[in-house]
């Protein structure tokens, strides 16, 4: 590393020892191929195959898995070195914050990220904050307008005693009793003003309709006279803040810009989501204040830490390679998961271990929020040797105009018709035509040549709300999935696409997450047929006493004890680990199947996918269950196939025991069915909570009624009709 580089990056300590687990895991993958090669049955040929089939995918896959952990890098960064050469040039930084239904995402959850990215260390001049309102709602406007005022005084707080979190709701809701006593008087008259403001906004949005004084009082109420509905309404764009103007906070500094943006929408006119709001706010946004940085986060993504944008200029401006990087991604972490991540919510493997992997081959993928971006790549820009990053200054004049003139100029670049016969969603922006916008929006931009980097601080930039029930988990994972598997098949497919563009790593860690659907075939496989036969008394595994179950017991072990040592290490439990286990069973038996399904249909014209909105808040009950660790339930299709499955292992493992009990051969059992007791027995072991959720529990989290007795005819029906074979 240069003396004078404004980051570092470092291997992960132990990648050799990793490196020889690994080959020992393949040969012992190999040799399993081999023996269902070698060992075929007559009775059963078509079960066999299907078998080395599953075996052959999981190996193939866990090949693929090793991309994000054969090179994993960690990054530092040098703040100091940035603001000892930078810190009188920097140049400005546009955040976007983009809701889409004020129900889902209340507006007391936005203005809360909204106040957070508004209270960064860095100067306010050179700041300028996007409010993307895909619902056109005037209660979020109202609540926005709101916080523009109280931000008058949270952000000379937050600079005065720097604190931490700059999101109001959480830093009011942590510890004040070790605060000194002038800090603590600002505190509290601070924190009367927080809760005055929310009863305000929480009034309205009972009421359903502002206040008549807000109403008079700003001119930008008058937009929602020509409004319609959520799908039919004008642009509507509104400075609130102008940096340019005269607005200053309490103390007489600086604020800055904020705007509000609800781009044009027509009943006939597709708005293309999320990626349709981000490239009207890139629009936008170049007219207003055009910083070539820009920070793009989800409205429940609160910025944790106030040096994150100093961070991300630690790579952008690096003299050596700065240069060549497209975009800096920062982990999605969580402030509201159980201890034992009951729904596997935090990502913990993905973006503690894969992540690293994939940033040793060129770069994280793109992941939709708290991502920084140069704005010229986003908008095209093509790698040269010339890509020199200039960032000083602003690059655009207002030459006396008004807000009102620059209000009414700037929407017509949000209007439904603007993209119509240009590059915008294709060559210019983030990419139309995935659920997944983001994922294939990076990889377009690093087939261009670009690198991107991702860090991991120590404090973490940015924490959001995970899912807190299970029906939320699937849906966000089905759609998830069914975006990338859209990316498998498209012209930007990594394994097309990507080939001599980027780094063959990077190629396998995508195809990782574009393949997380086609995981359901071996793993619906693997969890019914053994079991099937378990009943009836059929090894489709060898025996014990053969030399061939050696390299079964250690790839199944050696790989279980592995992840679950990887699991603690990335800060994990226990108890956390098997809860993620379950996900990852019900995630590869229903959303990824689903995701299939709806996916060929698709390809087929049958149908279309709609972009779905994860919810940001939940029943007082569905929250108390949630903080008991207790699985919410329920009754959708969804869960008579996880429940299916478990009642088929059940029932296969309990006849299985009394069939052995009657006949007395428990020793020719042991030796000759060992692994498919193990494997059915763990699915069993695993679906506790769903038995428990079936025949026990009473609540309103418990699995339905009617999804318990379908499931349960469902698995007689197979065991019925499988003894008649």
């Amino acid at each position: 590393m240069a003396e004078n580089s404004l980051f570092e990056t470092k291997k992960v300590k132990g990648g050799s020892v990793y490196k020889l687990f690994a080959t020992s895991i393949f040969v012992g993958i190999i040799l399993i191929w081999v023996y269902r090669a070698t060992h075929v049955i007559e009775n059963g040929r078509l079960v066999w195959m299907g078998m080395l089939a599953a075996e052959l995918w999981f190996g193939f896959y866990w090949i693929l898995t090793q991309s994000h952990r054969w090179n994993r890098v960690h990054r530092r960064t040098f703040k100091d070195r940035l603001s000892q050469r930078y810190e009188n040039d920097l140049g400005g930084v546009d955040i976007f914050v983009c809701t889409a239904d004020p129900k889902i995402e209340p507006p007391m959850l936005v203005i809360n990220t909204v106040l957070s990215v508004m209270a960064y260390d860095y100067p306010p001049e050179k700041l300028a904050v996007y409010l993307s309102d895909d619902a056109a709602s005037d209660l979020t406007f109202y609540a926005l307008l709101e916080a523009s005022t109280f931000a008058k005084h949270w952000l000379p707080y937050c600079k005065k005693f720097k604190v931490e979190p700059r999101s109001p709701q959480p830093y009011f809701s942590s510890e004040s009793a070790h605060l000194e006593p002038h800090q603590a008087q600002r505190f509290a008259s601070l924190k009367k003003l927080y809760e005055e403001m929310e009863n305000r906004i929480e009034l309205a949005k009972k009421l359903g309709t502002v206040a008549k004084s807000a109403l008079i009082d700003h001119r930008g109420f008058s937009s929602w006279d020509s409004y319609r509905s959520q799908t039919d309404h004008d642009a509507m764009l509104h400075i609130l803040i102008d940096r340019d103007g005269e607005a200053t906070d309490i103390e007489g500094c600086r604020l800055p810009t904020l705007v509000y943006l609800a781009r044009e929408k027509r009943p006939h006119h597709f708005h293309n989501f999320k990626a349709g709001a981000m490239n009207a706010l890139i629009r936008v946004s170049s007219e207003i204040s055009n910083g070539p940085i820009i920070l793009n986060v989800d409205c429940d993504m609160y910025s944790n830490n106030s040096q994150s944008i100093r961070d991300a200029l630690c790579f952008f401006l690096d003299e050596e390679k700065g240069h060549e990087i497209a975009y800096v991604q920062f982990p999605q972490k969580f402030h509201n998961l159980t201890r034992n991540e009951l729904y596997g919510g935090s990502l913990r493997i993905i973006f503690e271990v894969e992540f690293l992997g994939l940033d040793g081959c060129g770069g994280p993928m793109y992941v939709g929020t708290g991502c920084f971006h140069r704005r010229d790549i986003l908008c095209g820009r093509q790698l040269s040797e010339a890509s020199m990053f200039e960032f000083k200054g602003r690059t655009n004049s207002r030459s006396g105009e008004s807000d009102a003139e620059l209000e009414e100029r700037a929407k017509a670049l949000a209007s439904c018709t603007y993209e119509l016969n240009t590059q915008w969603g294709h060559e210019m922006g983030l990419k139309y035509g995935c659920l997944v916008e983001d994922v294939i929006t990076g990889l377009s931009i690093q087939c261009r040549g670009w690198k991107s980097v991702y860090f991991n601080p120590e404090r973490e930039a940015f924490l959001g709300l995970a899912v807190t029930t299970l029906d939320q988990t699937l849906g966000q994972h089905k759609r998830w999935s069914e975006g990338d598997l859209q990316i498998l098949l498209s012209k930007y497919s990594p394994i097309t696409y990507g080939i001599g563009r980027i780094n063959a790593g990077l190629i396998m860690g995508y195809c990782t997450y574009c393949l997380w659907p086609v995981n359901c075939f071996a793993t619906l496989y693997y969890s019914i047929i053994p079991s099937l036969y378990l009943l009836k008394g059929v090894s489709l595994f060898p025996q014990v006493s053969s030399v061939w179950f050696l390299p079964f017991a250690y790839v199944m072990i050696a790989k279980h004890v592995y992840s679950f040592l990887e699991y603690l290490w990335s800060g994990g439990t226990a108890l956390g680990w098997w809860n993620e286990q379950r996900m990852w069973l019900y995630k590869r038996t229903s959303s990824y199947l689903f995701a299939v399904t709806d996916t060929m249909l698709k390809l087929l014209g049958i149908s279309d996918s709609g972009f779905v909105i994860s919810a940001k808040v939940s029943d007082a009950d569905v929250l108390e269950r949630y903080e008991q660790e207790k699985i919410e339930f329920g009754g959708t299709p969804t869960f008579t196939i996880l429940s299916a499955v478990a009642m088929l292992n059940l029932l296969c493992l309990v006849g299985t025991v009394i069939r052995v009990i009657r006949a007395g051969e428990v020793e020719s059992f042991h030796q000759t069915l060992a692994l498919q007791i193990i494997l059915c027995g763990v699915l069993v072991l695993i679906n506790l909570p769903l038995y428990n959720a079936a025949f026990v529990r009473a609540d309103k989290g418990r699995l339905a009624s009617v999804v318990t007795l379908r499931s349960t005819l469902v698995a007689l029906s197979l065991c019925s009709l499988y003894s008649l074979l």
